[in-house]
């Protein structure tokens, strides 16, 4: 099958099995090349560890000599359809794992389900010596159903104020003026109900009570916080308000792991990057397309595989990581720099369609955008046929 994106607003609903392998091998190959970490952790479980920062940690773990355990809700290829760009990525990330005589085993299903939860459990307790000494939750997700039946969506709105400000078509690259109306307390709430840290304690609790954490178990989320100017419909949103209430529960995990097994839990703040989620937020491809530019001229730009290496070197295999007053890890710590944010309000009120390309590096975002599905990658020749049935191992030997 010759594949090609078919772009629907902020999500690409084909992805290239080869594209998507390429990007991870690259990443692969970056954390090779960096000084080797000690091997601290042996069991890690990765809760959304098929793209982004979580697919990144897997990588940067696995690398670093761990075992990993990854959880995700990804789509396999079907008829003519092809397989959701994390499935592809899995499967590539388990090809390099099982090929080094790396232990990599994969959980497909809603991770938000208790029934999941247990199956997760059961697999501890199988492979890993009944034991995870580290877990990462990097779960994003549009919607979640709790243990009722009831469906929560998240949305992306201001508070309490009508939101207005430009923004930029990835695909077109025409700069307009977005307009949203504020949130509704029912959306506030799901927002809270799907993204917040309600699903992160639960998986904590549920660990806890299988008595499968091992002595001084690590857990963290991954947030962002971003620059005050994406602050009215990100920060002091509906999505702010979710991360707010994630970072509460981070306290309430901290001190529940220090009296369970001498653990902690706390929260790393990352950069902004082109994901799937970025690209959906107004203001924020746009805001990102200039950060881009910015600090590629300054020499600090850092993408997911880079950012994770740092996390693992400086924070999570140190036995004093450096946190801020909120018990937070900021990786967001170059992006939020004075003179980068300073240069970003100087050049925002010059954004124009016509002048998008010179003054910020939208270039950049496209084609980052796309390579999240495995398109636009160099070395990949997209009109020869692929096979678009690759199978995850982990998940094909369990289903034979």
């Amino acid at each position: 099958m010759i594949i090609e994106p078919k772009v629907r607003g902020f999500i690409c609903t084909t992805a290239h099995p080869l594209g998507c392998e390429a990007r991870v091998i690259e990443q692969i190959n970056y954390a090779l090349q960096q000084p080797k970490l000690p091997k601290k952790y042996k069991n890690v479980l990765i809760i959304g560890a098929s793209t982004g920062y979580g697919l990144a940690s897997r990588i940067v773990a696995s690398i670093a000599g761990a075992n990993t355990l990854g959880v995700f809700f990804e789509r396999e290829a079907m008829d003519k359809r092809t397989a959701s760009a994390g499935w592809y990525n899995t499967a590539a990330f388990e090809k390099y794992a099982h090929q080094a005589g790396l232990y990599a085993r994969s959980i497909n299903g809603d991770a938000f389900s208790a029934a999941l939860k247990q199956q997760v459990i059961d697999c501890i307790r199988q492979d890993l010596n009944g034991k995870v000494d580290l877990i990462i939750y990097s779960l994003a997700a549009p919607r979640r159903q709790d243990a009722n039946g009831v469906v929560y969506s998240s949305t992306l709105k201001a508070i309490d104020r009508t939101f207005k400000e430009k923004t930029v078509d990835i695909v077109t690259g025409i700069v307009s003026e977005v307009e949203i109306a504020p949130a509704t307390e029912a959306e506030i709430q799901g927002t809270i109900k799907v993204m917040g840290g309600e699903d992160w304690a639960l998986w904590i609790e549920a660990l806890i009570e299988a008595d499968v954490l091992a002595p001084q178990a690590t857990s963290l989320a991954y947030s962002y916080i971003g620059p005050e100017m994406t602050y009215p419909i990100y920060w002091h949103g509906t999505i702010g308000k979710a991360k707010e209430d994630l970072q509460n529960t981070s306290r309430d995990l901290n001190d529940l792991l220090a009296k369970h097994c001498q653990g902690r839990a706390f929260i790393s703040v990352n950069k902004g990057l082109v994901t799937q989620a970025s690209a959906a937020i107004p203001v924020v491809p746009l805001y990102i397309s200039l950060l881009y530019k910015i600090m590629k001229e300054k020499n600090t730009h850092e993408g997911c595989i880079e950012q994770m290496w740092r996390l693992f070197r400086d924070h999570l295999y140190s036995d004093a990581p450096v946190l801020d007053s909120d018990n937070r890890i900021r990786l967001d710590d170059l992006e939020l720099c004075d003179d980068v944010q300073q240069r970003i309000l100087e050049l925002w009120p010059q954004i124009q369609t016509d002048n998008l390309e010179e003054v910020t590096d939208i270039v950049s975002f496209r084609r980052e955008f796309y390579q999240l599905f495995g398109f636009a990658v160099d070395s990949i020749d997209y009109t020869l046929d692929v096979d678009i049935n690759v199978p995850i191992p982990s998940i094909h030997l369990e289903t034979v």
